[in-house]
């Protein structure tokens, strides 16, 4: 094997991030095994010396790569991995339901980055009707207490998978044999309280592991229970697209209108059981042998009530009668409707919706090597599995006459109902009903075979050749269930019978004062007792064909990759070439109701080359840059073939597009280190990414079963974008007095190309600047720490003309704790202790949501055994 360039050779870390975000960290039993670039590891304690041992480690990194490690279960900063990764520079979180979910890196969208388990892909699904299944990993599987480290791999290499632009995750679970003691046993307790429920709920966590003495065989069992009341307020405009909005004169308009907006109170119940069993084998000193199975199961339960306004909703062959209706101009040189009354028919509707929401996934992974002389061989198989939607979505319309004002503008949803009282629950009546019943599924097989040489003390000194092998197989189900006056034993309740008074106050932190934030709800026991036993008799089935769809990738994929050194230079060179087979079945759906099935294949290759230099300028200061060329594949959703007709409108169709090509990009950066103190960095990297296309969607004439209907499709544009920007890194304690700080910042200037008759997009999900800040005191057991994380406003898709952007988001998160002894520690943390909201507005100030989450506190207790 080749000898390390250095004294240390060690896998690179960005620690320092996660230990000071809002948890306790210290050493772990037992760091990884000593791998090609690594050498034996010291166990080190305490927030400055971890610190100090990861600077060495990332100094000594041949990829520009961060690393998150936890040191003993339940140490992670965060209750989820993704709000780990938001520590790390170039990073941030989509935090839409409180937590984190997604991620985005470098300015690219969370649909150009992908997440695996152990170096591999991990299936993951989605629990909403409404939530497309693209390719970003969904975090809420996977708990941090299960997870050894977090590599974030922001340059491609040869070895790596393709499949990502902005950055690749790579999660790592525990090794058996990489624990110091025969038989370990760690687990935690923690009460986690919810401010916006009011509601606390218990986070159980442990770990078993045991070795035998001649360290040969080893078997790990974590287990891990955590559960969740959630609550989230929203005031919400649901955009819609252009009608005639003709006022009291007759005089018409054309305008964007949205179809209403409402108060909203969503709810959820979250129960996340995660197993993850791990058996290691090292029969001999070459071999190395590990079975790691992983199952985690969520219980997503929730109901989501809003009170709601309409305008969209109740057009009449397109045309909406508006009382002195109000517009402006939107980007497109449209008109959009944003104040005038409504009604009276129909002025007001209230849609409480109950939902039995689910996700699993689940893994099994066989993972090999052989060290033979100078040569290893490695090989790993395995399967992985998700599913996840709703068993039920029970939605519940109720009605009431009133004229209904509206007024809406940037953060503002000003809604005033002239005829009625919101908290009388007489008012409104129930008026239909529906289950909008959705199961996705995800499975995926694969194997991978790597064999690399020590070639001696030559310019090449290694080289490494590797074939991998991936079958996945992607299904959408829908079936809608439907009930109405004159279903068997339909009851027309109104909002009396399922009330027992008003809603909590709602959206304290972002209502305006002629916003709603108080009406007449449903109880949930009523619901359950009266209102759902009528549902499940009243209700009539049918299969929506087409909204299914199936999904069928086979791809292949070998490389070759070299490591090369000579004097202060030292690096990787490689290629990767990626086969890739797309089969896209599904439904057409005909003018009388009758169903045609479609399947399209779509086939490309792909060459990937990529460069990673490392310069050693002095002791202090080391010089690195990358160049390469990635790929990212479309969303799922966007490669259906299926055809869905406007209800409305009956020439118009919406439709995927199986024949979408990926996403490149040539990207390249450069940035030095100066490791100028004990446990102290400076750090800088420049970057710059070149993407070759974006999707748009666009409507078309299309000939469809003899009929020339307008079709809606996404499209890939022409151009793509340019993404360029730096990061900023210091690291550093102060002296001797137990202070310390991390701080990261990342610039991102990226701009998308142009569509003919489109209005030039900034690209989706971009920040402009992130900034991480961390401060922590440690001293005679007690560590404190007070984090920041920020980001400036980022951008999503067009609606109603224009381009949605979100505000900009600072949370604050802080924790303490205690050993009490070397075995024990009690500890507690704060999350969003400023109680930040999510806004979102297009560009012409046409409001979308604002939503409120609220803080989170816990306390616990950490044993070791």
């Amino acid at each position: 094997m080749p000898i390390p360039r250095h004294p240390r050779r060690l896998r690179p870390s960005l620690l320092a991030l996660a230990s000071l975000a809002t948890a306790p960290a210290l050493a772990a039993d037992e760091p990884p095994a000593p791998t090609a670039n690594t050498l034996e590891q010291v166990e080190v304690r305490g927030v400055r010396a971890t610190l100090k041992r990861n600077l060495a480690e990332k100094r000594e990194a041949q990829n520009i790569v961060d690393t998150i490690s936890a040191e003993d279960v339940g140490k992670f900063p965060d209750k989820n991995v993704a709000d780990s990764l938001q520590r790390v520079p170039g990073i941030s979180v989509d935090r839409i339901w409180g937590e984190g979910k997604a991620i985005f890196v470098r300015g690219t969208d969370k649909n150009l980055n992908m997440t695996q388990l152990n170096g591999q892909a991990v299936a993951s699904s989605e629990w909403w009707l409404n939530e497309a299944q693209t390719r970003s990993f969904n975090y809420d599987v996977l708990p941090s207490e299960i997870v050894g480290s977090l590599e974030v791999y922001k340059s491609p290499s040869a070895d790596l998978d393709e499949g990502s632009i902005g950055g690749l995750v790579i999660v790592r679970t525990r090794r058996p044999l990489d624990f110091k003691d025969a038989l370990t046993l760690q687990a935690s307790a923690e009460a986690l309280y919810s401010k916006l429920p009011g509601r606390t709920d218990p986070q159980l966590n442990g770990l078993l592991n045991w070795r035998s003495a001649d360290k040969t065989v080893g078997v790990l069992l974590a287990l891990s229970r955590q559960q969740r009341t959630m609550r989230r307020d929203g005031l919400e405009m649901f955009p819609d697209g252009a009608y005639d909005i003709k006022d009291q004169t007759g005089a018409i308009t054309k305008a964007y209108a949205s179809w209403g907006g409402g108060s909203a109170i969503f709810r959820q119940e979250r129960e996340r059981s995660t197993a993850n069993l791990a058996v290691q084998l090292q029969p001999s000193a070459q071999t190395d042998i590990v079975l790691n199975l992983m199952d985690s199961d969520m219980k997503m339960n929730n109901n989501n009530q809003n009170y709601l306004w309409q305008v969209g909703g109740l057009a009449d062959k397109g045309v909406v009668s508006v009382t002195d209706p109000r517009f402006i101009t939107v980007s497109d040189g449209s008109k959009a409707l944003v104040g005038g009354t409504v009604g009276p028919r129909t002025g007001v509707s209230f849609e409480p919706i109950y939902r039995e929401s689910y996700v699993r996934s689940r893994l099994a992974d066989l993972d090999g090597s052989y060290q033979g002389g100078r040569w290893k061989l490695h090989g790993q198989l395995g399967a992985t599995s998700s599913e996840g939607g709703s068993s039920h979505d029970r939605h519940f319309w109720m009605e009431g006459d009133t004229r209904t004002q509206i007024s809406l503008g940037p953060d503002h949803y000003g809604v005033k109902y002239l005829d009625i009282k919101p908290l009388d629950p007489k008012a409104l009546t129930l008026k239909a009903g529906d289950d909008r019943i959705r199961r996705m599924e995800s499975r995926e097989h694969y194997g991978q075979a790597d064999l690399s040489w020590d070639l001696g003390e030559n310019f090449f000194n290694t080289l490494k050749l590797g074939l991998k092998l991936r079958d996945n197989t992607l299904r959408n189900q829908r079936t809608q269930g439907e009930a109405k006056p004159g279903s068997a034993g339909w009851q027309s309740f109104s909002l009396a019978d399922l009330s027992t008074g008003p809603s909590p106050q709602l959206s304290q932190a972002a209502a305006t004062a002629d916003a709603l934030t108080q009406y007449a709800w449903f109880d949930d026991g009523l619901v359950a007792s009266k209102a759902i036993p009528m549902y499940d008799k009243a209700m009539v089935y049918r299969e929506l064909l087409n909204e299914h769809y199936t999904i069928k990738e086979r791809i292949t994929a070998g490389y070759v990759k070299a490591d090369f050194a000579s004097g202060r230079w030292h690096g990787d060179v490689g290629l990767r070439l990626v086969r890739t087979r797309q089969t896209s079945e599904g439904y057409q759906g005909n003018a009388d109701k009758t169903f045609t099935p479609l399947s399209q294949t779509h086939r490309y290759n792909d060459a990937l080359p990529s460069l990673n230099v490392i310069y050693d300028w002095s002791k202090e200061v080391i010089v690195r840059g990358a160049i390469g060329k990635a790929m990212a594949r479309q969303t799922f959703d966007l490669l259906s073939p299926g055809l869905r007709r406007d209800g409305t409108v009956l020439t118009r169709a919406y439709a995927g597009n199986p024949l979408l090509k990926p996403v490149h990009a040539n990207q390249a950066e450069i940035g030095a280190e100066w490791y100028y103190a004990d446990a102290s960095l400076l750090a800088a990297t420049l970057f710059v990414k070149k993407l070759d296309t974006f999707t748009y969607k666009a409507s078309r004439q299309e000939l469809v079963g003899g009929e020339t209907l307008n079709v809606e499709r996404p499209y890939n544009a022409d151009n793509g974008a340019d993404i360029k920007g730096f990061e900023l890194q210091w690291q550093q304690p102060f002296g001797h007095s137990g202070f310390g700080t991390v701080v990261n910042y990342t610039f991102t200037d990226a701009v998308a190309g142009a569509v003919a008759g489109q209005p030039r997009l900034k690209v989706l999900g971009n920040s402009r600047d992130q900034l991480n800040l961390s401060g922590y005191y440690e001293r005679h057991g007690l560590t404190l720490r007070l984090s920041y994380n920020y980001r400036s406003k980022s951008y999503g898709d067009v609606q109603m003309g224009g381009q949605v952007v979100n505000s900009a988001y600072g949370q604050w998160d802080a924790s303490a704790a205690y050993d009490v002894t070397p075995k024990l520690a009690v500890y507690a943390s704060a999350v969003n202790l400023n109680n930040e909201v999510i806004r979102s507005n297009t560009a012409d100030g046409l409001p979308i949501g604002v939503y409120e989450n609220g803080a989170r506190y816990s306390i616990g207790l950490r044993a070791k055994f």
